[in-house]
């Protein structure tokens, strides 16, 4: 996997690329075992409205917008620092949400920022304790992932078996089977439908 690899990948196929994955910041190391991709905005090949990026660009989602392996990082309910991989053309919106990892070296340091847990497979599980594991911040927002002085970076792993099925948590474009995981991990978030999302019709 590269920059360029995303680059022309859609955002399904760059969630692909970044599931197994290593996410490296300074001495904590994840292993990707949970993603969501998403598409952009209206007039984009990817029309997404659970994305940031539906409504067009904006201060707050320009990343998206700009060039792929860059680290987009927004703040949720405003505690917890999530982050997605860029993907698609410079100017075309596309993102990888990054949902859970497992802790593969660095963990006296995750263990620390993160406090009391239920177990090690806790500390990376969802994308809020992921990026308090990986010390994440609004900061490294726009940062380079395959940069060379990069302080985050994205080094690609080996193709893992994976399962597919809708996203977490949102309301619009929610049965979309847009989320990946490798059914092996332990670290692997719980699926919750938002109650705010459209029923499912009943068949027959």
């Amino acid at each position: 996997m590269s920059a360029q690899a995303l680059a022309t990948a859609t955002p399904l196929a760059a969630a692909r690329l970044v599931l197994g994955a290593v996410l490296v910041a300074g001495d904590v190391r994840v292993r990707i075992v949970e993603v969501e991709a998403y598409g952009g905005d209206r007039a984009g090949p990817w029309p997404d409205p659970a994305a940031h990026s539906y409504p067009g660009p904006t201060l707050r989602n320009a990343v998206m917008f700009g060039p792929a392996g860059m680290l987009y990082v927004y703040l949720s309910h405003g505690l917890h620092h999530c982050m997605n991989v860029t993907c698609a053309p410079d100017g075309t919106a596309g993102a990888v949400l990054v949902r859970a990892g497992e802790v593969v070296s660095g963990e006296d340091v995750a263990w620390a920022r993160r406090g009391p847990v239920r177990g090690r497979h806790h500390l990376a599980r969802g994308p809020g304790n992921l990026g308090k594991t990986l010390g994440i911040t609004l900061g490294d927002n726009g940062t380079d992932l395959f940069g060379p002085a990069s302080s985050i970076t994205l080094e690609p792993g080996p193709a893992v078996p994976f399962v597919s099925g809708p996203r977490v948590g949102i309301s619009r474009a929610a049965d979309r089977p847009w989320r990946l995981w490798d059914p092996t991990s332990p670290a692997v978030s719980a699926y919750r439908r938002s109650p705010r999302a459209p029923s499912i019709p009943s068949a027959g």
